[in-house]
């Protein structure tokens, strides 16, 4: 027994104890998130921005996933669908795309009447508080309930109170910017309609955007990767369709494979790839820093420096496979203890730093990792992640399942955190025929 099972959870007044936990977000992480709290017998509201459950996988959902079945699913969540007589996947084993581990886990477990009753769809997070307490205010914090200010689907704005807040919303819909330095590169938003999200459909709805043009893919990881494949078999049918792969440094090492990574689509990426630059089906240029962006010719010229000279490069469509970063803007009036770098938690940031993990490297992490000095607080899943892309969903799920136990007092379950990953390389992306995966 450590010090840390000895630490009682945060002190509870009456009327916190009748106030849900509020998880933000119903995409893979918030969900699991449920099910344990389910099991454990803790109320709790999931908000969700989008019109329906795992709202961002849906944008990608024509990717498959480095991961198989087996490490996709939860096992509370698992319990839970069992229970109801659930048809798991028959082959645990293959990796699914994004819209079968919607269509085949997420929807049958939101459907769950202890789940599903308690989502509300539509409903955008605006910010975090405390109630009546702006971040100063220290004298009875931790008793006092979470305050969320929301955005309902009729556009009215109101508030919500809970014991406890689970942000699992992501970080999908918040890209890098193309610049370099962090910022938008002077002149985006003259281009805007021409600068696309990562992991596009190449192949199948947004077809049409890419056939015949010349496309400039921004990026040094496997979302580029996964739209570099996909873009080549695009040109193979459609003439005058080409492909440059346009990135900052020397070389692309988070798309190198390794013989020892257990996730076979990916390690089978790095050498795709370097295939279709050594043949010339796609051009790369390398070492090249975008500072500016412009309209040109009715598609965007990219301007910037390559090796200490001023340089550009024209495309009539650009895909920003740049990398996620979390929206913290909501959190401004919430107490948060995040790494100077990566923008993680601060406990968790040294287990999960990019420079020196892979997704399979993590160590096993619960909510003593995630704490912040806002009691009752979390960050969970990919947004816990900061701007870290070693992401995999099972990681998530062990969080979301000792912050369950740390809610309800559980300190022995809290603190025995445990994870099995496959050894990997880095995270997210596939070689499907449908394109490339998010976080897995």
């Amino acid at each position: 027994m450590t010090l840390l099972d000895l630490t009682p959870r945060t002190a509870t007044s009456d009327r916190l104890a009748t106030l849900p936990v509020v998880i933000i977000g119903a995409g893979p992480i918030g969900l699991a998130a449920a099910a344990n709290l389910v099991e454990r017998g803790i109320d709790f509201t999931i908000l969700e921005a989008g019109d329906r459950v795992a709202s961002s996988i849906r944008l990608w959902g024509h990717t498959r996933l480095f991961s198989p079945w087996r490490h996709v699913i939860d096992p509370a969540s698992r319990r839970l669908l069992d229970a109801a007589g659930w048809t798991a996947p028959a082959d645990e084993g293959r990796a699914p795309t994004g819209r079968e581990l919607v269509d085949a886990y997420l929807e049958p477990l939101a459907a769950l009447p202890e789940i599903g009753s308690r989502v509300r769809l539509g409903t955008r997070v605006v910010a975090v508080t405390r109630e009546g307490m702006d971040r100063t205010r220290t004298a009875g914090r931790e008793k006092t309930p979470f305050l969320l200010r929301l955005q309902t689907p009729d556009g009215t704005v109101e508030e919500l109170t809970g014991r406890a807040v689970i942000d699992a919303s992501g970080t999908y819909t918040t890209p890098n910017p193309l610049a370099s330095t962090g910022l938008d590169p002077i002149g985006a938003v003259d281009v805007g309609g021409l600068v696309l999200h990562a992991l596009p459909d190449v192949l199948g709805a947004d077809r049409a955007t890419f056939a015949g043009k010349h496309t400039v893919v921004v990026g040094a990881g496997h979302s580029a990767a996964n739209t570099l494949i996909a873009l080549n078999e695009l040109a193979k049918t459609e003439p005058g369709t080409r492909v440059t792969w346009l990135i900052r440094n020397p070389s692309a090492i988070r798309v190198s494979s390794s013989p020892d990574d257990e996730l076979a689509d990916r390690a089978r990426l790095g050498s795709r790839v370097d295939q279709l630059v050594h043949t010339g089906q796609v051009t790369l240029l390398d070492s090249f820093e975008i500072s500016r962006l412009q309209p040109h010719e009715g598609g965007v010229r990219l301007l910037g420096r390559s090796r200490g000279e001023d340089g550009f490069l024209s495309a009539e469509v650009v895909v920003n496979a740049t990398g996620f970063r979390p929206d913290l803007s909501m959190l401004r009036e919430v107490r948060l203890e995040l790494d100077d770098i990566v923008e993680a938690p601060r406990r968790l940031a040294p287990l999960i730093d990019p420079n020196v993990h892979s997704c399979g490297t993590v160590s096993p992490h619960g909510f003593a990792e995630l704490r912040h000095p806002e009691p009752g607080f979390f960050l969970a899943g990919m947004k816990s992640y900061g701007r870290a892309p070693t992401f995999l969903l099972a990681t998530g799920y062990e969080q979301v399942r000792s912050i369950a136990a740390w809610l309800d007092g559980d300190m022995p379950a809290a603190t025995d955190v445990q994870l099995t990953l496959p050894t990997t390389g880095v995270c997210s992306t596939d070689l499907g025929s449908g394109g490339g995966s998010c976080c897995s």
